[in-house]
């Protein structure tokens, strides 16, 4: 396996987008569609990362950035690459690219039971700004809804440059 190092994050493309929906059928009850993802690419707010080590993709992450708020839409990472980091370096690409894009803020929904991701969020400044029940239809979970209300501070923290 190659070391983490060599993982490397760029936007999704067409191409892409099968292996994506690959990757959200591992990882989640509810995945969304290949077409659903494929549809993303033409979404003007919507921007997409997939992480690669050698020529597989081995995570992904979408968000939405409307005005200043970037809305994350999914975070994925494949079982054999997670607990290593991943999903960190992953977020923290996503809140440089939101800033890019004019976001200063970043909210998400996390399921109430996964503790792993709502550790990861909290160590990247996101706290809990609300709960939208039964949101998971699946298992009838509740969302708790987070905000980042200062992705720059965060990055800086993080030691990312944040130089535009």
């Amino acid at each position: 396996m190659q070391p983490m190092e060599s993982i490397r994050f760029r936007p999704m493309q067409k191409a892409d987008v099968a292996r994506v929906a690959e990757l959200e059928r591992i990882c989640f009850r509810t995945p969304w569609s290949q077409a659903a993802l494929a549809g993303e690419l033409k979404n003007d707010v919507a921007h997409y990362l997939v992480g690669e080590c050698g020529a597989q993709i081995i995570a992904y992450a979408g968000m939405w950035v409307m005005f200043d708020e970037a809305h994350i839409t999914n975070v994925a990472v494949g079982p054999d690459f997670r607990r290593r980091g991943l999903g960190r370096r992953l977020m923290l690409c996503m809140m440089r690219s939101a800033l890019l894009f004019g976001a200063t803020m970043m909210t998400l929904e996390v399921r109430e039971t996964n503790y792993g991701a709502q550790a990861l969020y909290a160590s990247l400044g996101f706290v809990q700004e609300g709960r939208r029940k039964g949101y998971y239809t699946d298992t009838g979970e509740d969302a708790f809804l987070l905000w980042n209300h200062d992705i720059a501070l965060t990055l800086e923290q993080a030691g990312v440059s944040i130089t535009l």
